[in-house]
């Protein structure tokens, strides 16, 4: 790995360069951990043409588990704990006599902004905008490799959830529960506050577990995610709970799963980011729920949860090979249910076996 953190760092390089700047000033922290493998801890990254310097508090405890190395030729430069790594950083260009310092300006504060500006007093400061960002689309199979465990994770901790008893428990518990067992199974945490709707709160995009519990009959949405080595996954599954399911359950979640595999199956190179968007949209709309998903189909998904690109209706740029997607359609009928169905995937070319599924639980409607 040492040698990928070192190649994405020149091609922050060459871009700086190009932009007349001789150094640059990273701040964004999934963009430090992007570059040097440092896990999020307020660190700042001073790029210049012979260094990395990496400012990062000096109380930080001892990484001794080998997941979170920090690549071996940057240099650590210690900052009290209560003071800015930003500062340090901007401190430590002016001692190195740069003159071009580029800086995420999409991630400072104004106030950041102006403290960094006076430390680096004799560099004139220029945006780099997303540069780091854009790099972080395309995914390497070191990357890739750690996404799958990370969906691996998911699928395991949600397969034993469905095996245990769920009528009569709330949905914050089950939701803790699958926090616990995904941790349990090797995972940094989970990637997001992890999401359970039952009954008239299943299907819903961005639902907060509440007190209400499981009863027979009920839809049970699940949206959750594992972060493995900081790269998450995102996974939503809806079931039914105790019998068969109501002819309208049945005829609803079949709906949504033919709108995700439209979805799923229009992902490919070359790809208009508006189309997987599109053909489950259509899917949707043809059953008469021209409403029914508001937002964007899918996003890009790896160090954070919501990286770039977006699936939406409007996005009109290309997708690549090797960038990890979610694609999940939903209906959620007010006060009655719905159904969610998410996964992760990853773009490749059909000659490649087109994409590559890495959340893998049954998207049959189980009633359990």
């Amino acid at each position: 790995m040492a040698d990928a953190y070192a190649g994405r760092r020149e091609r922050v390089r060459e871009h700086c360069s190009a932009a007349g700047a001789d150094a640059a000033l990273i701040t964004r922290a999934a963009n430090v951990r992007y570059l040097t493998g440092c896990a999020p801890c307020g660190a700042t990254l001073l790029l210049t043409r012979e260094r990395a310097l990496l400012a990062l508090p000096d109380d930080l405890p001892p990484d001794d588990s080998g997941e979170h190395l920090i690549a071996p030729d940057v240099t650590r430069l210690p900052v009290a704990a209560a003071a800015d790594t930003a500062l340090a950083a901007a401190a430590a260009a002016t001692r190195f006599g740069v003159t071009g310092l580029a800086v995420e300006e999409h991630d400072l504060t104004v106030s950041r902004h102006r403290a960094v500006a006076g430390l680096a007093e004799r560099a004139r400061l220029v945006d780099l905008g997303q540069v780091v960002e854009r790099l972080r689309v395309v995914k390497d199979e070191h990357e890739i490799a750690d996404l799958r465990i990370a969906a691996e994770i998911a699928d395991q901790a949600l397969g034993e959830l469905l095996e245990s008893i769920l009528v009569g428990r709330t949905e914050r518990h089950l939701a803790m529960e699958l926090e616990r067992r995904m941790i349990d199974h090797g995972a940094d945490r989970a990637a997001f506050p992890v999401s359970v709707g039952t009954g008239s709160h299943s299907g819903q995009a961005a639902h907060q577990p509440t007190d209400r519990r499981v009863e027979e009959g009920d839809f049970l949405t699940v949206v959750m995610g594992a972060q493995y080595r900081g790269y998450g996954v995102s996974t939503a599954r809806t079931f039914v709970i105790g019998a068969a399911p109501a002819p309208w359950q049945v005829e609803l979640h079949r709906l949504v799963f033919r709108a995700q595999r439209a979805g799923r199956e229009a992902l490919g190179p070359g790809v208009e980011q508006c189309v997987p968007d599109r053909a489950a949209r259509q899917v949707l709309e043809a059953a008469g729920h021209s409403e029914a998903s508001p937002h964007p189909v899918g996003h890009g998904i790896g160090l954070e949860i919501r990286e770039a690109p977006r699936l939406g209706p409007s996005d009109m740029g290309k997708l690549d090979s090797r960038v990890p997607v979610t694609v999940g359609p939903g209906v959620h009928l007010p006060g009655k249910g719905g159904v969610r169905i998410e996964d992760t995937l990853v773009v490749r070319p059909l000659e490649e076996g087109g994409p590559e599924l890495l959340t893998i639980t049954t998207k049959e409607l189980l009633a359990l």
